[in-house]
């Protein structure tokens, strides 16, 4: 693996409070809220009017998606993202901070962190502990809206940190990567539904390892060390010097594998964007390993 130097992907909340106390909430430094919550269970967009960050603007997953797309939150485009992002008053000389508010400390927000990363953004980091710890440590919160001046960006896709369909058929015989899903042991065995998804059952594309992404957090909810997710890696048998591509559900928590792995010193981890949600409709049922239907007979 070639060495180079990484951009931090963690800023701590003492980090972020001391900038924004000092005013550097601007064109150099934007915070982005990219939570998001199953319908029905919490309102992202709601929760952020009441409170967040001062001066952070809403991440949308759901605008910030190619909508036309079958499969649940596919990239957009270039121009898309490069739009989007701009009005959020984000340059390309903008160090981008993303949280989200979820329990867990993080879930949604190394998502958006690979989005940047995706597009050709180097310079975003996640703020480790999340909004919960934020809140929990009494930083400032506020329900005043900010509306940054628009920026202009220039987003290049970087095709080395995405994975398709085509790809993860061909990798079945030639190999070339691992392939580690990262969603909880039940739903890659085919022991436990996929929620909200009617018709997907649970499983698992052939070759895959399961690491649950929950398992590189913390109880209070922090990025765990390095050196614990290294051995998290060694455990399962995963080689970080050899190429890794993670997948999911729907290309969201396989993000935290991308996260985890750069904290590790490997940034090139790739993404299977569609992931289970796009390979158990496009495979055929020799290439969906599960119990489900066994246990359901």
């Amino acid at each position: 693996m070639v060495q180079q130097v990484l951009y931090r992907a963690l800023v701590s909340t003492k980090w972020l409070s001391e900038s924004v106390l000092a005013k550097r909430i601007g064109p150099s430094l934007r915070v982005l809220d990219a939570s998001w919550y199953p319908p029905g269970e919490r309102d992202a967009q709601q929760e952020f009017r009441d409170r967040h960050v001062p001066g952070a603007s809403f991440f949308d997953i759901e605008e910030c998606k190619d909508k036309s797309s079958p499969y649940e939150l596919m990239l957009p485009s270039e121009a898309h993202f490069a739009d989007y992002v701009g009005h959020l008053g984000i340059s390309n000389d903008t160090h981008v901070v993303v949280y989200d508010g979820d329990d867990l400390g993080t879930f949604y927000a190394p998502r958006a962190w690979w989005m940047f990363r995706v597009f050709g953004h180097r310079m975003v980091s996640v703020l480790n502990g999340g909004f919960k710890n934020w809140v929990k440590e009494g930083h400032p919160v506020t329900s005043e809206i900010s509306r940054p001046e628009p920026a202009e960006f220039k987003a290049t896709l970087d095709r080395s940190l995405l994975k398709t369909y085509t790809d993860m058929v061909e990798n079945m015989e030639s190999k070339q990567f691992q392939v580690v899903d990262s969603r909880s042991e039940g739903k890659y065995r085919g022991t436990e539904p996929e929620p909200g998804n009617e018709g997907l059952e649970p499983g698992h594309i052939p070759g895959s390892l399961n690491m649950p992404f929950f398992k590189f957090l913390t109880e209070a909810g922090f990025e765990k060390s390095p050196e614990e997710i290294r051995s998290i890696f060694q455990e399962k048998k995963v080689d970080l010097s050899q190429p890794l591509v993670a997948t999911c559900r729907k290309g969201v928590t396989a993000c935290h594998i991308a996260l985890a792995a750069y904290l590790c010193g490997k940034p090139d981890v790739a993404i299977y964007d569609g992931s289970w949600s796009e390979w158990f409709r496009r495979a055929p049922p020799e290439h969906k390993l599960s119990e489900w239907k066994r246990n359901k007979a």
